[in-house]
C-alpha cells in the first residue's frame, strides 16, 4: 500500500468517472469506476432520494440520462483525498457542462450547467479501487430545465 500511489489512482479514477459521460462509455467503464452495487445520491439536481443499485441497472439509467446531450463536459478538480485503509474519501470540485441539440433547446438556452461538488467513497476491491458512492452537491445551475430528468422520461429505481 503506497498512500501517493492510491491518492493517484483515487484522482485517475474521478477522471474516469467523468470520461464515462463524455465519452458515453457506458461499456467497459463502469466496471472499472463503479462498485456493484453502488449507492448514489443526486438529490441536489434531481428530486429523487438516494438510492443503492446494480450496476447493471445504473449503466442503462446513465446511457438513458445522457443520450438526449450533443455533448458533455465535466470538470472534477481541486481532489480533496483521505486513504484510510482499503476505504477513501473525495472531495472534489465539478463544473459540469450539458448541452442539447437545438430541436430539444426549443430557440432557448441549449446548455444545462451545474457546478458544485463530489463527495465520494471508494473501496480498494482485487481490481483496484472503486467507487462505492457517489453524492453531487450543486451550488448553482443554470437551465436546469435542460435537465435529462426532464428531457427523457427516467426508469424507476426499484
Amino acid at each position: 500500500m503506497n498512500t501517493d500511489s492510491d491518492r493517484a489512482d483515487l484522482v485517475e479514477l474521478m477522471g474516469r468517472y467523468a470520461d464515462m459521460a463524455d465519452l458515453k462509455e457506458f461499456t467497459d467503464l463502469p466496471g472499472l469506476v463503479l462498485t456493484d452495487p453502488v449507492t448514489l445520491d443526486f438529490g441536489s439536481v434531481a428530486d429523487i432520494p438516494p438510492m443503492t443499485m446494480p450496476l447493471g441497472e445504473y449503466t442503462a439509467v446513465l446511457r438513458s440520462a445522457f443520450a438526449p446531450y450533443t455533448a458533455t463536459h465535466h470538470a472534477v478538480t481541486g481532489h480533496v483525498v483521505d486513504i484510510e485503509g482499503d476505504n477513501a474519501t473525495i472531495h472534489a470540485h465539478v463544473r459540469a457542462e450539458h448541452w442539447v441539440p437545438d430541436e430539444l433547446a426549443g430557440g432557448g438556452p441549449d446548455r444545462w450547467l451545474v457546478v458544485g461538488f463530489y463527495d465520494n467513497e471508494a473501496v480498494r476491491t482485487e481490481q483496484g479501487w472503486r467507487l462505492t458512492r457517489v453524492k453531487l452537491t450543486s451550488a448553482h445551475q443554470e437551465n436546469p430545465h435542460l435537465s435529462s430528468v426532464n428531457l427523457v422520461p427516467q426508469q424507476t429505481p426499484r
